[in-house]
């Protein structure tokens, strides 16, 4: 099978630094890409290239093999195909849910309000927030915005979607709430790459991870390969460090102290 995706030999530099140093990658229809490594090592620059919100210095990135970086003038045709949810929900606070949801379908795809809204509730309801239709996003907590940004990236029936760290801003118990709504997308065979700090999260959910390290992938395997018997040293090093932490939020809680030790 073709990939939908392909980045070829990406280069990015922000003031002189690289930050992207020849990262290439494939992502086929259906599969779910998980992407961790260290803060800085370029994980959410990559979602970003793709997406055409910032430029690639070289390489070339291709869905369905068009060429789309460096088309910046047709990038809002590019982005109606590559959806991509952000861990600050995006949400504009003067809008009910509901025109939230709506505005993409209707302005840039020209659909009818009335069918973009039928689908909107039904979507809604799948996530648990049917309820909140007509609510402003103020009234909301963190995990209900993030699931209502979830689903106005899914009105624009994208053909890839990207999901840039969407619980690091959220409460521990909210996590769940969203990562389930990504379970369920995965399991429809929505094709995904997908960054989070979430490692169970990650093992339950890709088909693939690629491990990134000062720029470059160092590492890629299957869920079950990479979290059980990482190839490189610093993929151990770096999955022991969440088993420390993870530890070490639980002795915290043990304790008496359930606010102290929390993982973002």
């Amino acid at each position: 099978m073709e990939p939908i995706l392909r980045v070829k030999d990406i280069h990015k530099s922000f003031d002189g630094t690289g930050v992207l140093k020849g990262v290439s990658l494939e992502i086929h229809e259906g599969e779910v890409v998980v992407i961790i490594g260290p803060s800085g090592c370029g994980k959410s620059t990559l979602l970003r290239c793709i997406n055409g919100l910032e430029r690639i210095d070289r390489g070339e990135i291709l869905l369905r093999d068009r060429r789309i970086s460096g088309l910046e003038k047709d990038m809002h045709l590019v982005r109606q195909k590559i959806g991509m949810v952000f861990q600050s929900y995006d949400l504009f606070p003067h809008m009910k849910v509901m025109d939230n949801l709506l505005l993409g379908p209707t302005k840039a795809l020209k659909r009818s309000r009335e069918e973009t809204e039928a689908e909107a509730m039904q979507m809604l309801s799948r996530v648990g927030l049917a309820d909140k239709a007509q609510a402003l996003p103020r009234t909301l907590s963190g995990g209900q915005k993030q699931r209502v940004a979830l689903v106005r990236a899914m009105l624009m029936h994208p053909e890839l979607l990207l999901l840039d760290e969407i619980t690091a801003a959220l409460d521990p118990e909210m996590v769940s709430e969203v990562l389930n709504v990504v379970i369920d997308l995965a399991e429809e065979g929505m094709t995904m790459a997908i960054v989070t700090h979430e490692m169970r999260f990650a093992e339950a959910v890709a088909d693939r991870v690629l491990f990134m390290e000062d720029g470059v992938i160092a590492e890629e395997g299957g869920p079950e390969e990479f979290f059980r018997e990482p190839r490189t040293e610093r993929a151990r090093q770096f999955l022991q460090s969440f088993t420390y932490a993870s530890a070490r939020k639980k002795e915290k809680a043990d304790s008496g102290n359930p606010g102290s030790g929390k993982i973002r």
